[in-house]
């Protein structure tokens, strides 16, 4: 028989595979476009999955028409606050404005300023070429946590159009509403389920060996060639999986709730949703409670924007 081959195993494009440093990623603003004025994101977390009931309103479907069930995921959104202003020139922060009023549970996540830095109007136009907002989610408004989560969102507009947003909005709330609508396309970036030390079957999916091999079957039958006299970083070994920073592109927003009115009650392993939160057609990665950023989209996807749901009831 012919010797059997196959791709390597284990993408190269996500690597070293560690731990992530942090559980809400840096994210590139620059590369967002996106027509709406204001936050190109916002902090959200994830409070599981459930069947929604939808009427199929994608034209060419072959359930035009008709109510079908479909997997979303309950995203909570409480309200956010710009906690301070940025102001950059040549890539590098020129200077920083921070809001008048800040809630005390930000005293134990961050060393507050003493002293406030100046005021926005105190800024020159020569001064800075962008601007990006750090905002901090009320999470003491939600059952999971009372810290807050803090990370720099960019905005969308001219040079203008940013400086009246972040002077109109410093210090006060956001709400989802006044950054996605229902039926837009979103991207959600944050951390997988982590799963500790894992061996190199389940870490890259490689074959099991023979059960006559020698050293062990879940490992790989060579390290290597003895010159050079190393293992090189390609070879599949044991090691940490999951907590990872993942992107899931083009979620489409199936509909926005308000908790007055469409309470949602003892989901498992999160509890009670009190705030704001959207409902997004399919899985996302994280375990419950997991803090996300949630971004406009990327790349929008034409098959993912010609769906179109009529949001009924949750199952």
């Amino acid at each position: 028989m012919p010797t059997r081959k196959s791709p390597r195993k284990g993408s190269l494009q996500y690597w070293p595979r560690k731990r992530a440093s942090k559980f809400l990623p840096s994210v590139n603003w620059n590369s967002i476009n996106t027509e709406s004025k204001g936050l190109k994101g916002i902090i959200a977390y994830k409070a599981g999955m459930m069947s929604a009931h939808v009427k199929d309103k994608t034209p060419d479907s072959m359930t035009k028409g008709k109510k079908i069930a479909i997997p979303v995921t309950i995203l909570e959104c409480p309200a956010n606050k710009i906690l301070s202003v940025r102001f950059y020139k040549n890539g590098i922060v020129a200077k920083e404005i921070w809001a008048e009023s800040l809630d005390k549970e930000l005293a134990k996540k961050i060393k507050l300023p003493k002293k406030k830095f100046g005021k926005l109007e105190d800024v020159k136009e020569h001064e800075y070429d962008d601007i990006r907002a750090i905002l901090y989610s009320e999470a003491k408004k939600t059952e999971i946590k009372k810290i807050p989560d803090l990370s720099e969102i960019g905005l969308s507009g001219d040079i203008k159009e940013k400086f009246e947003f972040v002077k109109t909005h410093l210090g006060k709330e956001i709400s989802v509403e006044d950054v996605f609508k229902a039926g837009e396309l979103i991207d959600t970036r944050g951390l997988t389920k982590g799963r500790g030390l894992q061996g190199a079957v389940r870490r890259f999916g490689i074959q099991l060996k023979s059960h006559k091999s020698e050293k062990g079957r879940r490992r790989a039958g060579s390290l290597g060639p003895w010159h050079p006299a190393r293992v090189t970083f390609r070879v599949p070994q044991a090691g940490q999986l999951g907590m990872f920073t993942r992107v899931t592109y083009n979620n489409k927003i199936i509909a926005i709730k308000k908790t007055p009115d469409s309470p949602l009650k003892n989901i498992k392993n999160y509890g009670d949703v009190n705030t704001n939160y959207i409902v997004v057609y399919g899985s996302i990665q994280g375990p419950s409670k997991r803090q996300l950023i949630l971004t406009k989209s990327l790349r929008p996807n034409r098959k993912q924007l010609k769906k179109d749901y009529e949001f009924m009831e949750l199952a």
